[in-house]
């Protein structure tokens, strides 16, 4: 993921509104039973990975765990794990169309949000900086779709 954000995605940009973050996807589709500490370091290491080639002091770090923080609170809220034999994964094969747009929609938003809010951080630019989050964000979401629906086989909920 850090490879094709780097070297393919960080040169695409619309009009300088709108720039794909599609490694984030690496963090929204880590297994439902991995330790909170481990999603909380991966997600640090990434977004650092990210910072270094993107020359942000932290930006994508700080986001990453954010993004980290609200997939918890999105799972433990929205997954019921006690009908499974085994743990689900958070892909869009496994737990539908619907709850995984719900799920890359609220945590894309929030990563972005984030992200665009730290790097901008003045009132002046407040309407450049929604752009920015709002085309982004719908741009990333719609990446991560398409990645959902060419990468992962179809599989049915037990």
């Amino acid at each position: 993921m850090v490879f094709i954000q780097v070297f393919l995605l960080k040169n695409i940009s619309l009009y300088n509104l709108s720039t794909p973050y599609l490694y984030i996807l690496f963090i929204l589709l880590l297994p439902f039973e991995t330790p909170n500490v481990v999603l909380f370091a991966l997600a640090f290491i990434m977004g650092l990975t990210i910072d270094a080639f993107y020359d942000s002091p932290g930006l994508h770090a700080a986001a990453c765990v954010i993004l980290a923080f609200v997939r918890i609170i999105f799972i433990s809220i929205t997954v019921q794990k006690d009908g499974f034999d085994n743990e689900p994964e958070p892909t869009l094969s496994i737990m539908g169309f619907r709850w995984f747009f719900t799920y890359t929609l609220t945590l894309t938003l929030f990563h972005h949000f984030f992200l665009f809010s730290l790097e901008a951080f003045r009132f002046s630019e407040i309407q450049y900086t929604l752009s920015r989050f709002l085309l982004s964000s719908i741009f990333t979401i719609f990446l991560i779709l398409i990645s959902g629906l060419l990468f992962f086989r179809k599989k049915e909920r037990k």
